[in-house]
């Protein structure tokens, strides 16, 4: 399974907006700035965002992007997937005849790994995150029983 680039590079763009959306409308150049990722890329993939509805975009001096939903009502696979990132380990782009007229040999193995992985991605809102970030500095105290316990469940595949 591999989580690409604009997918890894959403969900930090939306935890740098979540962090500091109270302030008010954040700048995509500010996101870019503090996390090393270039205007272009920021304006592609918050357009897919805002067609989603996850941010709104504030126009006007001063403006720039604010959540359009609660973080606790954003899971990490609402960003993953507004961005067009498939989950998808089997390889055979959702098709169920991937190896001629059948499927390959371990095509429920890669599909059982989707489940679960799409399953844990949403189990993680963006407060969740939000939470996580602050506790690292020192600010608010981790949460983490309930993820680590969503990450075991996640884990154990049928056989």
């Amino acid at each position: 399974m591999r989580l690409t680039t604009k997918g890894r590079f959403a969900v930090t763009a939306m935890l740098d907006l979540a962090l500091r959306h109270q302030r008010g409308p954040v700048t995509l150049a500010g996101i870019g700035q503090r996390q090393s990722i270039s205007l272009s890329y920021l304006e592609q993939l918050f357009g897919k965002l805002r067609r989603h509805a996850l941010v709104e975009s504030v126009r006007g001096p001063g403006g720039g992007y604010r959540l359009a939903r609660p973080t606790e009502k954003v899971s990490v696979a609402d960003i993953v997937l507004a961005v067009d990132e498939p989950l998808d380990a089997t390889q055979c782009s959702g098709m169920e005849n991937c190896q001629d007229d059948k499927r390959c040999m371990t095509h429920n193995l890669w599909a059982t790994l989707n489940e679960k992985l799409y399953e844990y991605l949403s189990s993680v809102t963006l407060q969740d995150l939000v939470n996580e970030q602050l506790a690292k500095d020192g600010n608010v105290s981790l949460l983490v029983d309930r993820r680590r316990a969503a990450a075991r469940k996640s884990v154990s595949l049928p056989v």
